[in-house]
């Protein structure tokens, strides 16, 4: 079991010599895997390793007295790259410092203590031991305390209580990493943008508890979004039947006003026309009236001078018969 663990954190320390000067985000990730692999794996060692060896194998003491101390300064290192920004300038000298300090510790273990254990131990202790740490394991702390007793009893009970405040933390952590990933799904589901890619940092209890809650966030959105979609669809088909019969309804209006105006022209037509049939009526009513008295008028003028020519001659002959008459009297 601890052999893995000293594995799986050579793999990480593997990653993060392998990352780009810039690889700020990696970097961070990285780390935080560590302090979480590292811190669990000190509180097993410390609760339930350490004392049951220097218990039972007494040539182990020293050995075992010194990784405490490299136990103390590795959480010393872990406390203070938790939470550094890894632009700092002396995040990755901690880094490098802490990978030295571990390999070199493993080396240790793995090359004196553990051939000690193995040959004090039966197997029969060793599986033993082996379970202490798998329940030791499920309440340790997931984060350094470097303050905190290291040996028991103290270390079990301050172990315990950093252990279960860590996987709280944790919990809280994922959550508000999941509510604040969650929101910026919204946002770019909203905008029709790719959801940014975000990788869950801290613990794994962290990064669990934050992919969940960004899951059951967007599966949310997702669900009102495609209510919306049904809403504005429906909503739309609602707006295009409306605009149909305004449209319908305007074409009417217009055929009828089209209608209307050819009526009042034709109307407008028929009057001007029996007007102007009217006016040119009157026009040769008068014309022939005041022909008729302007021929009434010449007949009558022809008439008079007539009967006035005929008056003067009978006036005249009239006089001269008086003339002659009297000229005979005398």
């Amino acid at each position: 079991m601890l052999k893995d663990d000293h594995e799986a954190v050579e793999q990480l320390f593997k990653r993060f010599e392998r990352a780009g000067d810039r690889a700020f985000v990696e970097k961070r990730a990285i780390v935080d895997r560590i302090i979480e692999e590292l811190s669990v794996h000190a509180a097993i060692e410390e609760q339930v390793f350490y004392p049951a060896v220097r218990a039972m194998v007494p040539e182990a003491d020293d050995v075992g007295t010194e990784s405490l101390e490299e136990h103390h300064v590795v959480k010393w290192v872990l406390s203070e790259l938790d939470g550094r920004s890894p632009e700092d300038e002396r995040f990755d000298a901690k880094v490098t410092v802490l990978v030295n300090n571990v390999r070199q510790h493993v080396d240790v273990e793995e090359g004196q203590l553990f051939p000690m254990v193995r040959n004090e131990l039966g197997r029969k202790a060793l599986s033993d031991l082996g379970e202490a740490m798998a329940v030791a394991r499920k309440i340790a702390p997931t984060r350094p305390h470097p303050r905190a007793p290291d040996t028991p009893p103290g270390n079990l009970v301050v172990g315990t209580a950093a252990g279960v405040a860590d996987r709280i933390a944790d919990m809280l952590n994922g959550l508000a990493q999941g509510g604040v990933t969650a929101i910026g799904d919204i946002i770019a589901t909203v905008l029709r943008r790719d959801k940014p890619r975000v990788s869950p940092r801290g613990a794994k209890a962290a990064r669990r508890t934050a992919t969940q809650v960004r899951s059951g966030a967007s599966d949310a959105t997702e669900a009102a979004i495609e209510a919306t979609r049904k809403a504005k669809h429906a909503s739309d088909r609602t707006a295009r039947t409306a605009r149909a019969t305004k449209s319908s309804a305007k074409a009417g209006a217009e055929r009828t006003v089209r209608a209307a105006k050819r009526g009042g022209t034709s109307t407008a037509r028929a009057a001007k026309a029996g007007a102007k049939g009217t006016v040119t009526s009157a026009r040769k009513s008068a014309k022939r009236t005041a022909t008729t008295a302007k021929r009434g008028a010449t007949t009558a003028g022809r008439t008079t001078r007539k009967a006035a020519t005929s008056t003067t001659k009978t006036a005249r002959r009239a006089a001269r018969e008086t003339v002659s008459t009297a000229g005979s009297s005398h």
